[in-house]
């Protein structure tokens, strides 16, 4: 059974910088894809950002610039690093991952205020 475990979240002020993290249970060289989405209270879920096995990444247009993903297959993990935040980007953030499934998370929260 593959289990995402997501960490630090929490309340950060506008213009400062999180780094999330994304432990796997096991080897995500075996997944093809992984990504971080986020949802915020009364809106769909959305995606952030998706990195392939071979590193390619894509990002939802309201991050680029300010956020990048990157993965460790030697740690089994995934983060995303998030610069420059601002009060649009609180929500709760998902981990996720793609290869003989789809697999989740339990989410971590983000919350930017002063």
């Amino acid at each position: 059974q593959v289990q995402l475990v997501e960490s630090g979240g929490g309340l950060v002020q506008p213009g400062g910088s999180l780094r999330l993290s994304c432990a796997a249970s096991g080897s995500i060289f075996v997944f093809s894809t992984m990504g971080w989405y986020r949802q915020a209270p009364g809106k769909q879920r959305e995606l952030v950002a998706t990195i392939t096995r071979g590193a390619y990444t894509n990002y939802l247009d309201s991050v680029k610039g300010r956020f990048t993903i990157s993965r460790d297959n030697a740690k089994n993990t995934v983060y995303l690093q998030m610069n420059s935040l601002k009060p649009d980007d609180t929500a709760v953030y998902y981990c996720s991952a793609t290869g003989g499934g789809n697999y989740w998370g339990q989410g971590t929260q983000v919350t930017v205020s002063s």
